[in-house]
């Protein structure tokens, strides 16, 4: 049970629709998980109706009355690390692993469904082995993906389709219709969040890297961490990423394009694209941090956090994260066996990475 259900059992029969429409591969051994997610997809179209016939008013009625905060930086550079951890501070919410793979009815089904399916979940996160629940904070990108499909993480379905999902890295390249449906979605998890918790809520997505302007738009008092991480280390966890959880919601068998290629690009990409739209945050509202700081002094990394963005509750808050960062002490991160052509493939397409974030090659 643990290795078959995947992201996609979240989605409605609109979002199979969608999935459907970017013609996957079909493969016997895949059909399993195909007949499960068009069942489970009739089950979550009649939990949102029902969800929307309660709450509907309620959701398009309210407004959001605290700008969000966003912690940025490209996938695998400790942004769950301090996700966690500000997460503990009683006075933001955040969106959980429940939230976000059921996006459309959470408010009506979690008290209920949630505490009863709770036995089908892995212990840890197959990436990193961090514990994993219902409850866990989790990345706000995998509810899009599943509400509204204007997502990059259809890179999760289709991994080696770089063609289908690039473009969702980039606003600028959006349709009309999409970027609709895409606020649309986004608008309206926060509402739903700020329904439950009337509290300014803390996200983290790796995608929201590439989205600075459309965010301020929508927000232009939202606070950002940024975490940078040295690129050798990011590239080879990220390679173990792709390796593991996108096989794990992966819809078609993996063809063509090679992973190596596909991380090199969304890590250049990625990097670029703050770097050239990072000035348009103003100041006192983004904070940066490196790494290897947060992980060897993580109480001190994150007041820092607190202080930049001059966010209120840092005393409050230091006894739980102060709990959690004991908690982890023991932690064993993931070991990679050295790739001497690897590290040399990396310093050559980033060295200017490197030189950027002072990163000795």
């Amino acid at each position: 049970m643990q290795s078959f259900f995947c992201m996609w059992h979240g989605l409605t029969l609109p979002g199979l629709g969608r999935i459907l429409r970017c013609r996957p591969r079909l493969a016997w051994t895949y059909l399993p998980r195909w007949f499960s997610i068009a069942a489970i997809s009739v089950v979550n179209s009649i939990e949102h109706a029902a969800e929307s016939s309660i709450y509907r008013r309620r959701i398009h009625g309210s407004s959001i009355r605290h700008p969000p905060h966003f912690i940025l930086g490209h996938w695998r550079s400790g942004t769950t690390l301090l996700h966690n951890l500000m997460s503990l501070d009683t006075s933001f919410s955040y969106l959980n692993l429940y939230q976000s793979m059921c996006p459309g009815h959470f408010l009506l089904t979690e008290p209920i469904v949630a505490p009863l399916t709770s036995w089908c979940l892995p212990k840890t996160r197959p990436m990193d082995n961090m514990p994993l629940g219902w409850k866990v904070p989790m990345e706000d990108e995998m509810a899009i993906a599943v509400d509204c499909c204007v997502s990059p993480y259809l890179m999760a379905a289709f991994q080696d389709r770089f063609e289908l999902y690039e473009r969702f890295l980039d606003p600028e390249r959006w349709t009309e219709n999409e970027t609709r449906r895409w606020e649309q979605s986004f608008l309206t998890l926060i509402k739903k969040l700020q329904l439950r918790h009337d509290k300014p809520v803390l996200l983290k997505s790796p995608t929201h890297t590439f989205r600075i302007p459309m965010l301020l738009n929508l927000f232009p008092d939202a606070k950002f961490v940024y975490l940078f991480r040295n690129p050798y280390d990011v590239v080879r966890s990220t390679l173990h990423l792709r390796q593991t959880m996108l096989a794990t919601n992966s819809l078609e068998p993996p063809h063509g394009r090679t992973a190596l290629e596909d991380t090199f690009e969304l890590y250049d990409r990625c990097i670029s694209r703050y770097e050239r739209t990072k000035q348009t945050i103003p100041p006192n509202q983004l904070c940066e941090i490196r790494f290897e700081d947060l992980e060897t002094d993580p109480l001190g990394q994150t007041r820092r956090v607190y202080e930049e963005l001059q966010l209120p509750g840092w005393d409050a808050a230091l006894p739980a994260i102060g709990r959690q960062v004991a908690s982890i002490r023991g932690y064993r991160k993931n070991q990679y066996t050295e790739d001497a052509g690897l590290k040399q493939q990396i310093l050559d397409r980033f060295r200017w990475v490197f030189e950027l974030y002072g990163y000795d090659p």
